[in-house]
């Protein structure tokens, strides 16, 4: 007859017990999820290929009258995602990766890629860009993680030289702001803190406040709209979606203020402007044009 193990020893063997049984559930979870999301993805390549051929408009269709589509789903998914609005997050994903699909299809017609090309050329990338996961490389923030990934995209070959080599300049402009920012930080041309992009903030508006004619206003105005940019840029704020959330804002309390002139009988577009304010005002303090 054996001696049964110490306590310490029998505790210890059944931690690793159920952690090698949570290790198999996980791995059986994913190997489902993998199932399931291959069958889903070779059902939307079929549905696809069958639109590019049956469907007239679809027929029709190039990457440059696709494009302003695909613009147009990737904003409705980030509107989705600033609100978390999980189910319609899911619904835009879908009409993301449905440009994906099709956009793949326009390449292999042509024979200059498909959707096989695509995904294993951003996998290799993310294998290749992220080396303190997949290699030796030591990265314990995420701003290292950000200064090696830039490090990588500089050397890799077939990209344009120069700071700002590769910059998209059809980009909406404050994330072309932004983008060029991070190219320049990226040399080392950047503040250490968000103090310094705040001051010039102020130091543009001050500018600004002494513009005299349309050029000089026009100038000006520039530059404090790039300033506020790179505070954004500092603060880790998408200054698309930061400034869609207060224009959400603005309209709901400015909606919420015509509510409250109703109710009392009035209307809103008779009001001078500072009954507009005074009501305004109050949709403010009920929380009108609120936002997640």
């Amino acid at each position: 007859m054996t001696d049964p193990e110490p306590p310490d020893q029998a505790a210890e063997a059944l931690a690793r017990d159920r952690a090698a049984e949570a290790l198999a559930r996980d791995r059986a979870a994913e190997a489902l999820a993998r199932d399931r999301a291959a069958e889903a993805l070779a059902r939307l390549d079929a549905i696809t290929r069958r639109l590019r051929v049956e469907c007239p408009w679809d027929r029709e269709q190039d990457e440059r009258s696709i494009v302003p589509h695909t613009v147009e789903e990737s904003y409705e998914l980030a509107d989705a995602a600033e609100r978390r609005d999980d189910a319609k997050m899911v619904d835009e994903l879908g009409d993301v990766l449905f440009q994906v699909h099709f956009l793949a299809l326009l390449l292999e017609e042509r024979g200059a890629g498909d959707l096989a090309q695509v995904a294993n050329d951003v996998t290799e990338k993310l294998i290749r860009r992220h080396p303190h996961v997949f290699g030796d490389v030591e990265a314990e923030t995420s701003s290292e993680v950000r200064r090696n990934w830039d490090q990588i995209k500089r050397v890799e070959p077939g990209r344009e030289p120069g700071v700002f080599g590769e910059v998209p300049e059809n980009l909406p402009a404050p994330l072309y702001a932004r983008k060029v920012q991070r190219r320049a930080a990226s040399s080392g041309f950047d503040f250490p803190g968000v103090e310094g992009p705040i001051q010039s903030v102020r130091d543009e508006m001050d500018e600004l406040e002494t513009a005299r004619t349309r050029d000089e206003q026009f100038h000006e105005l520039g530059d404090v709209l790039f300033a506020v940019v790179n505070v954004a840029r500092k603060l880790a704020v998408d200054p698309e979606l930061a400034l869609r959330a207060s224009a959400d804002r603005f309209r709901g309390r400015v909606e919420t203020a015509g509510e409250l002139a109703a109710a009392a009988g009035q209307n809103w577009n008779d009001l001078a402007p500072d009954e507009q304010l005074a009501y305004y005002a109050r949709a403010r303090l009920t929380g009108g044009g609120t936002t997640p």
